[in-house]
Order: structure tokens, then sequence, then C-alpha cells
């Protein structure tokens, strides 16, 4: 029995290697010739954060990747995160001409992903704080978009206390993304260097409108950076059956516990139809369940999650169910045992198009574990006991997009819990460089 655990466990160690190993020196190498070095590089005006991308790969072709990983780093603090989890297939690398030209494009996350190794490899520390300006700046949320504003307000000299609601810093990057993407050894890696700047972080630190009002009067900025809440709920019955599940909650004990540990059903269905749907699915596939399938109420074309998801989930043999709305999570003895669906169709008329049921279809996909991916709601209760805090119809916070300053005095915000929607760990790391020169602007002014 204990040679056949060990068996089981090395099968899905495997499972979560690597989906592109990294690449070789020589590799990068030719893999850096390829690169057109374009004037105004489509790659780099797609890429959030604006790295250099032409400049990089000529770095490596050089063969100075340590180089490399600095010019990276200059305009993103989680390059080596991004490198792994961006989805490049839509930004840098969709944008790369190479598309159009030979219909491969240069592979520029993984020479991103090379250059930053090989800097982690050789400890490398290229950043220090700035002269002191005796300015103390609060951030709420440990996430990217927060850790980036710390890093970047640091390198500026001014001091940085960070509150963080859980155990442990780097948000989604570090818990929240499928581990066979990054693990969190990794991720921890890149929230050290920021902290390494003399950032101040305090763990299991909750803040509420009471507090937020406290640190708003005791710091000269705050900057709020609190992601988003719980998953949504599906709103209908069986949702408390034992063996349901919310998509994070899945996703998190693949990088809290050994995997050969983690909980996983037989036969397990997803329901929604966006990129977190897409690791859930791949994770349970990989963690050892017999039958995976997602449920999304809508057609393919409809479907949130990016299409190289798409591809990628679908070839680990997941199943799709389409037009499939859940009504009802079938429970036996206070354990979930199916989820019975209703399919759907787009009804058009002349003024609008709605999702309809069709009569008599309801049927049932047979599952011990229904994992909830509708994505994140807002933190309503927070946001809502801020006064004069603008937000919109979604509970987003108001930004002025080239600041970060929201409608409150002193008061910034930046990732999913502000107006413009995220998504991706790159958008995040520029909404926290955005808001530091905003902050960093605002206290040059009371300077004065």
């Amino acid at each position: 029995m204990a040679s056949e655990a060990r068996s089981k466990s090395r099968e899905i160690e495997t499972n979560f290697a690597d989906v592109h190993p990294p690449l070789t020196g020589d590799e990068a190498v030719a893999e850096a010739s390829r690169c057109l070095f374009c004037y105004d590089a489509p790659c780099q005006r797609a890429c959030p954060t604006h790295i250099d991308i032409p400049g990089f790969i000529r770095q490596i072709l050089h063969r100075n990747p340590i180089g490399s990983a600095r010019t990276i780093l200059d305009s993103n603090i989680f390059g080596g995160s991004c490198a792994r989890v961006c989805p490049t297939e839509v930004l840098c690398e969709g944008a790369c001409v190479d598309n159009t030209l030979l219909k491969a494009p240069v592979q520029i996350g993984r020479l991103q992903r090379h250059a930053c190794d090989t800097a982690h490899d050789v400890s490398m520390k290229f950043y220090t704080p700035g002269p002191s300006t005796k300015k103390r700046v609060a951030i709420i949320g440990a996430g990217p978009a927060g850790l980036t504003c710390a890093h970047e307000l640091r390198k500026r000299g001014h001091d940085v206390v960070i509150y963080e609601a859980g155990k442990v810093a780097g948000g989604l990057n570090t818990l929240g993304i499928a581990a066979y993407k990054i693990t969190t050894d990794f991720a921890m890696t890149e929230v050290n260097r920021v902290l390494a700047m003399g950032v101040v972080l305090r763990l299991n630190s909750p803040v509420d409108g009471r507090k937020l009002a406290t640190l708003l009067g005791e710091f000269d900025a705050v900057f709020l950076a609190i992601g988003l809440g719980r998953t949504a709920p599906l709103g209908i019955p069986g949702e408390k059956l034992k063996g349901v599940w919310e998509s994070l909650e899945f996703i998190f004990q693949t990088h809290t516990k050994p995997l050969a540990k983690c909980k996983v059903g037989k036969h397990v269905v997803v329901v929604g139809g966006g990129n977190t749907a897409m690791d859930a699915a791949n994770a349970a596939i990989k963690l050892g369940a017999k039958r995976v399938t997602i449920a999304y109420r809508r057609d393919r074309d409809a479907m949130p999650a990016f299409e190289h998801e798409y591809e990628y989930t679908s070839g680990n043999s997941v199943h799709f169910e389409w037009n499939a709305r859940p009504v009802r999570i079938v429970g036996k003895d206070g354990k979930a045992v199916g989820l019975r669906c209703i399919r759907t169709k787009l009804s058009k008329s002349r003024r609008d198009a709605k999702l309809t049921d069709i009569p008599k279809s309801e049927f049932t996909i047979p599952a011990d574990m229904v994992i909830k991916a509708l994505g994140q709601e807002p933190l309503v209760d927070l946001v809502g006991a801020i006064p004069k805090l603008k937000l919109n119809k979604k509970h987003r916070i108001v930004i002025d997009p080239d600041t970060g300053a929201t409608s409150v005095q002193k008061l910034f915000a930046g990732g999913d819990c502000a107006l413009v929607p995220m998504e991706e760990v790159v958008s995040a790391v520029q909404s926290g460089k955005i808001a530091a020169a905003g902050i960093d602007a605002m206290l040059s002014e009371v300077k004065r």
C-alpha cells in the first residue's frame, strides 16, 4: 500500500509539472534570434506594463540574461510570475508580427522566464530604496497590485506598510492560480523581492471601513488593493451539500498541502466558462478525477475563457456541456451526487437577444464534486462603508485612470477592486505602478 501511495504521489507531481519546460541557454539564444526587433514593436504596445520586449530579447541574444532580467523587472517587478501565467497568446505573442509572417510568434513568455529565472538562480538584487522622504503610505492588500505599488514607492523613498487580511502575501498570484502554472515557492520569491526593499508587511490584518478611516488619518496616503471577495453563489438549491466547492477554495488547496492529499471527486462538474473554471477543471484532472465536465449556460462562442485555455482544457479530456443552466445540485445523505441542468437557447427578437430555457430539457450530470466558478463578488461591505467613495453600478471603485486617485482625498485604488476589470496579474501590476506614480506626485506637491 505504501509503494502504491508513493507511485500515485509521483504521478500527480508529474501531472503538475511545467506545461512548457524552461529554455536552456542555447535554446533561449536560438529563440531570441527569431525576433525581428521591430521599430515601435507591437508586442511592447500590447504589454500592459510596456516592457521593452525587443530590448530584453536582444540582451538574451547577446547572452546577457541578467541584463535582460533587469530590463524586464524595471517595468514589471512580477516579471517571472507573468512569464508563467500571463495570457501571452492574446497579449505580446498575439501581437507578434511573426503571427502574420510565419504563423508562429516568438516565444516571448518563455524568453522572459529564462531571463528572470537566471537572475533569480544567482540571487541578483537589482533595487535599493530611494533617499527617505519621511512620507508614509499604507497599502491594503498584498496582491500583485499592492506589492508593485509598494516596490515603486520604496524606490522613491517613501515608507510603506502593507495590511494583508490573509496568512500569506501575494494574493491570487500565490494561491489562486492553478499550481501547474505557477508554484507557491516561486510566487513567494517575487513577494520577497518586494519585501527586501524594506516594506513592512502585516499579515492577518483585515481592514474595515472604520480601520481605513483611521489609516487615512495616520498615513500620508492609502492605496486600496483589496481585490474581490468570495466566489459568486449559483443561487440554486443544494449549494450547502458536502462536495460543493468554491473554485478558489479548490485551487488554494493545491498550494497549501501536498498534492497527493488534495481532495478531488471521481466525477467533477465545474460550473462556469471563464479562465478560473478552466484552471479548476484541469487541476481536477491532474489530481486524478475520472471524469471532469464543465457546464456553461451559453454556447462556446460566448465563453469568456481565452481560446488557448479552452484548447488546453479540452486536450486534457475535459468534457463540455454547452447551453446548460444549473437548476439544482442533487443530493443524497447530505452529499452531492449530481448537477441538474436545463438546456438553454438564445431567443432573438427585434429588440434584444435573451437566454431562455428549453421546456422539458432537464438532465442530470453525475457528480460527487461540484465546483462553482462564476467569478468573484466585490467586497461590498468594505467599499460601501467608506464615505464619499464613488462606485460604479457593479460596486467597483471609480478611479482616475492616470493616477489611481479615488473620490476620497489621499485614497488611491487599483487592481480588481477598481473600476477597470483586471483579470490578469500583469494588469494588476500596471495599476500598482500607476497608483505609485500618482501617490508620489501628490506627496511631492504636498512637500512644496
